[in-house]
């Protein structure tokens, strides 16, 4: 009887599950997807002054994305950027459960500045919202705001030149710590008010100094620790009339570009690998010359001189509806310097050359024009004399 009993127990058991195992499971919640938030301005333009820095100058609102999940767990980040860059380089700020930011005059002039505007010159900044959940999930992007911003000048963080001139020192380069330094070939280009731009061979195992006035020991620009990683790939500069460390070379040896930002207070240090490198010398050729396309050009009529590290300039008589070359090297035309696009119109006094570039057109008057070559960003200007 036993056995019997203990089978029916089974028997009932198994049944109960086939039960169960037929009974269907209860829907799982459906959660709907966001959607994009739309944005807008408090305005379309950005024109402040000195007066309104510390002011709410401009607020971005947007709509709910209306994720499954309460809005205090909302997430936004606000990205700004130069227009054409694609947010590439967007300097962002970040908030939760709030529809909203607003920035005061001195924090959206500061971005734009970092951005690389220019004091008091109007260009677009495009902005958008990317909202997500507070995880990242689920990250959505708005439409993008186009404001027209013209930023005003702010006093830099670090005292430019008073001289507007700066000069490289230390056993880094070819000159050592011989002071004053060897000019031009340790001179750095003033590009305007707060930016500087040098090329320099640089020595490895060394450091450096920066001097606004060559032969003086009284000024420097240096680091205030120049035992912090990276720094010879750049980072914060200070002035000092005593005190401070010398900036440690690059790890490589050879050819660097060296930019300093007074605004800002960053150098940077690159390696510069450009074709054909850093010329010794310029020349200038083209039937737009005295000596047209002759190759070897006449010398010193056609040839430049060196006015710093970067800077090459020579005063010559040009001829309308021609065009011209500049070489690094007379008489050989394996190497050139020519117009990124040599059609260009806009070109005829001044534009961005390349190695191996195109034929560079002559101004559309005949007469003496002084020629400037500058490497440090790769421009060229005339100016009829």
């Amino acid at each position: 009887m036993k056995s019997i009993k203990n089978k029916l127990i089974a028997l009932v058991a198994v049944a109960g599950l086939a039960f169960a195992a037929c009974e269907k499971a209860a829907d799982l919640p459906y959660y709907n997807d966001g959607s994009a938030v739309t944005a807008t301005s408090s305005s379309a333009t950005f024109t402040p002054v000195p007066a309104d820095s510390t002011k709410d100058m401009l607020t971005f609102s947007w709509t709910s994305p209306n994720y499954a999940t309460d809005s205090s767990r909302y997430k936004y980040v606000v990205q700004i950027d130069s227009a054409s860059r694609n947010f590439s380089k967007a300097v962002t700020r970040e908030v939760t459960k709030v529809q909203s930011m607003t920035f005061k005059g001195k924090e959206f002039n500061d971005i734009l500045l970092s951005l690389g505007f220019q004091f008091n010159k109007a260009a677009d900044v495009q902005v958008r919202v990317v909202s997500s959940y507070a995880n990242n999930n689920e990250q959505l992007l708005s439409n993008v705001m186009t404001i027209r911003a013209t930023p005003y000048k702010t006093p830099p963080k670090v005292q430019p030149p008073a001289g507007n001139k700066l000069f490289i020192v230390g056993d880094a380069t070819d000159g050592g710590w011989s002071n004053p330094v060897p000019v031009p070939y340790q001179e750095f280009t003033r590009i305007d008010s707060v930016n500087y731009g040098g090329i320099f061979y640089m020595y490895t195992n060394a450091s450096y100094l920066i001097l606004p006035v060559n032969g003086s020991w009284d000024a420097k620009y240096c680091v205030t620790n120049g035992l912090l990683t990276g720094l010879e790939k750049g980072g914060e500069f200070v002035y000092r009339t005593s005190g401070g460390d010398n900036i440690p070379a690059p790890k490589k040896e050879g050819w660097y570009k060296i930019m300093l930002n007074f605004q800002t207070g960053i150098f940077t240090v690159t390696e510069f690998t450009q074709q054909h490198g850093l010329p010794a010398n310029l020349f200038i050729v083209g039937d737009a010359t005295p000596g047209g396309w002759n190759n070897p050009v006449p010398v010193p009529s056609q040839q430049f001189t060196q006015v710093n590290s970067t800077r090459w300039e020579i005063t010559l008589n040009l001829t309308a509806a021609k065009a011209y070359l500049f070489l690094p090297e007379n008489g050989n035309w394996g190497k050139k310097f020519g117009a990124v696009n040599g059609s260009d119109p806009n070109i005829k006094l001044g534009g961005t050359f390349k190695p191996e570039g195109d034929n560079m057109p002559s101004p559309d008057a005949s007469g003496s024009y002084k020629i400037s070559v500058d490497f440090v960003n790769n421009s060229y200007k005339l100016v009829k004399q």
